[in-house]
């Protein structure tokens, strides 16, 4: 076997590797020398430490086995359920039933019968919800606004590295001899350097799922149907984890060579002049500073722009000194540089795929941004807000997908998340129209709105034209929010502020549906600062409210500028919900068992009210749930991290297991929500 580099040895010298020694191949460690022919105690700490890393190694391959396993168990799940997923639970009704809604009959509805295991699924699946879909008694300063399940998915990871950490090492302490040194000057070897090594390696393994975790272009997404930004929470706490680890293989490293090897302090400025040691140090130094610069407090200081750039920079430069510490385990590392280009080259391809083609007014083929038609409404209390509408040549995205947004006037180097309120629909050029609301609280958004007031004042000193600005896609990206809305499951829909635009194309696309259940329940409530807040979407709320008249829909409009002035007054509502208990109800509204009657719906307009003040979400959703005469029930939410967990308790107090087994499918209740900004 051809001898390992000079490196490799200087890594382990207690190994005599002169003479007709034979190498031992370690996956990611260095050689070892068979037989050994060091004194006993040597001998016996190195098989120790070779054994326990070869363990570690294995232990590290079950753990990405298990991982890539739950994927592919959940991918198959998720294709076998699809298949069937859009088929309706109810018979629809005959025309004559249809035609009964014109005039104010009672229409039924006969439900289909449904199997043992497609109830026990959902049964179950609303038991879990009850359980694990609530925030309450999750430490909020330490996980932020996040459900039960996340934290529980978090333990759950903890606790298997925990174990990975301890097991397959022989723990004992071995006392042995220094070379040209007096016979009373001993080294004290024990399993501290093993340990120490085993979670460094369990580090370096967690690399690449940290990446994975926070891909926009996310394979995991993919797989499981879940958004992208569902992983954040699991990507800063792997972040946690891996510096932790690193941590403590330093310490450990540094008690070894400080304090138990021998002499002092020769041994210890010998092993930190070695330049895999060096390395050590520089990647714990960038791995605290990615870490600090992840922290809500540094960014709420710096911006978010930086923190962004800053975060891509240092993680790049951290993985290049991890692998100059010990390149045998850039086996993990390597894989993680490539998902992260992966990630990068997609979004510079999306990008040039949507505005990469043939520009009429030039007469080239090049790359040009959209030109957005821009509204603009002045609130000095609470932040300017403006409106973007444009058409633009692709395929329809799927509702619930946002793009990020680049506005080049401002800075061509940032861009943020926004979700289109327009229906996705193709017209006979091959154009969709978009339209986006933002609030200018500050960054880029503020400057955008300061160059938008600007533009329109010159419009109007000039009576020229609507004003536009060069607008930038990449996207879209996100999961569709219709999937599994199948004609029996009542929508009810809360939106806070600039949130509308997050469940508005739902409510179009719900109530263009020809073939819509007319037992179904659809509800849409909003919380707007002003009154005139719903100028922003003055046309689609009309279309809303004309599509609504023949489908009973009822809009509620709060508005809340006399009850407070800021988010954070939201989280209110999260503590009123935390007092409420469960979700009233008893047996289902029915006539029979096979028979449910819709209630009648008025053929001439939308039911809409406004109202002043905050709405009680709690209320607002137990309210919906009791109201239901037959089917499941999805929560559509957006708006401020108060109000989504507020959300998330409520609906998690509406589910009941045992009732959906009895055959009560009102107790089926589930949250889709925006947790774009969440922490």
């Amino acid at each position: 076997m051809t001898p390992p580099s000079q490196p490799q040895l200087s890594a382990r010298m207690i190994q005599n590797f002169t003479g007709q020694s034979n190498l031992e191949w370690h996956w990611g460690y260095a050689y070892r020398v068979v037989p050994c022919q060091s004194d006993p105690g040597s001998c016996a700490y190195l098989e120790v430490v070779y054994s326990a890393h070869d363990r570690g190694m294995l232990y590290m391959g079950i753990f990405w086995a298990t991982i890539l396993g739950i994927l592919l168990v959940w991918g198959v799940l998720r294709r076998l359920g699809a298949s069937g997923g859009n088929v309706s639970k109810y018979e629809m009704p005959l025309e004559e039933e249809k035609g009964a809604l014109s005039t104010g009959e009672e229409v039924v509805t006969k439900p289909r019968s449904v199997g043992r295991f497609t109830r026990a699924m959902r049964a179950g699946g609303a038991t879990g919800r009850r359980y694990l879909l609530s925030s309450r008694g999750v430490v909020k300063p330490v996980f932020g606004q996040v459900t039960r399940l996340q934290v529980l998915i978090l333990l759950v990871l903890v606790g298997y590295l925990t174990i990975w950490t301890f097991v397959g090492i022989v723990y004992g302490k071995w006392i042995t001899p220094v070379k040209g040194q007096p016979e009373h000057v001993k080294n004290t070897r024990t399993s501290l350097g093993p340990w120490a090594d085993r979670i460094g390696v369990l580090a370096y393994a967690l690399t690449p799922l940290s990446i994975l975790l926070a891909s926009r272009e996310s394979i995991l997404s993919l797989i499981t149907g879940v958004p992208y930004t569902s992983f954040m929470f699991l990507h800063r706490w792997t972040g946690h984890i891996i510096l932790v680890q690193s941590i403590l293989h330093t310490i450990g490293w540094v008690v070894v060579e400080a304090r138990l090897y021998r002499p002092h302090p020769d041994v210890w400025n010998a092993f930190i002049a070695q330049p895999y040691a060096r390395w050590g140090v520089v990647a714990l130094v960038l791995l605290v500073l990615l870490w600090v610069g992840a922290l809500q407090w540094t960014i709420r200081r710096t911006g978010y722009e930086f923190f962004r750039k800053a975060h891509y920079v240092l993680a790049m430069v951290y993985i290049g000194a991890v692998i100059g510490h010990w390149k045998n385990l850039q086996c993990f590392l390597v894989p993680g540089l490539v998902l992260w280009f992966v990630d990068r080259s997609a979004r510079l391809v999306r990008t040039a795929l949507l505005h990469y083609g043939y520009i009429p007014s030039q007469g080239r083929v090049g790359f040009a941004a959209a030109q957005a038609e821009i509204k603009f409404w002045r609130d000095e209390k609470h932040g300017d807000v403006v409106r973007l509408d444009f058409a633009h040549p692709q395929r329809a995205w799927k509702v619930g997908q946002h793009f990020f947004l680049c506005f080049t006037e401002g800075s061509i180097w940032q861009s943020h998340p926004f979700t289109p309120l327009s229906w996705p629909v193709e017209d006979g050029k091959g154009t969709v129209t978009h339209s986006y609301i933002l609030r200018a609280k500050g960054g880029e958004t503020k400057k955008l709105a300061k160059i938008v007031q600007d533009k329109l004042a010159g419009a109007l000193s000039e009576k020229a034209a609507t004003p536009t600005t060069p607008v930038i896609l990449q996207g879209p990206y996100g999961e569709s929010i219709v999937e599994g809305v199948t004609p029996d499951v009542n929508v009810l829909c809360i939106a806070g502020g600039t949130g509308i635009t997050y469940v508005l194309p739902l409510l179009i696309d719900l109530l263009r549906d020809r073939n819509m259940n007319p037992a179904r329940k659809v509800e849409l409530v909003w919380a707007m600062k002003r009154s005139e807040d719903v100028q922003w979407v003055e046309p689609e709320m009309e279309e809303l409210r004309r599509l609504g008249a023949v489908h009973g829909l009822i809009i509620r409009i709060f508005v809340t500028d006399d009850d407070g002035d800021d988010d954070d007054d939201d989280d209110d509502a999260a503590k009123r919900a935390a007092s409420v208990t469960g979700c009233r109800g008893g047996s289902s509204q029915e006539d029979d068992g096979s028979i449910k009657r819709a209630p009648r719906v008025s053929a001439q307009r939308a039911s809409s009210s406004t109202a002043r003040g905050r709405p009680d979400v709690t209320t607002v959703v137990k309210d919906f749930v009791e109201g239901v005469a037959q089917g499941s029930t999805r929560v559509f939410g957006s708006g401020p991290p108060g109000m989504i967990g507020a959300l998330r308790n409520v609906v998690a107090d509406c589910n009941s297991g045992s009732k959906v087994w009895k055959g009560e499918d009102r107790f089926d209740v589930r949250l889709v929500c925006d947790d774009r900004l969440e922490w």
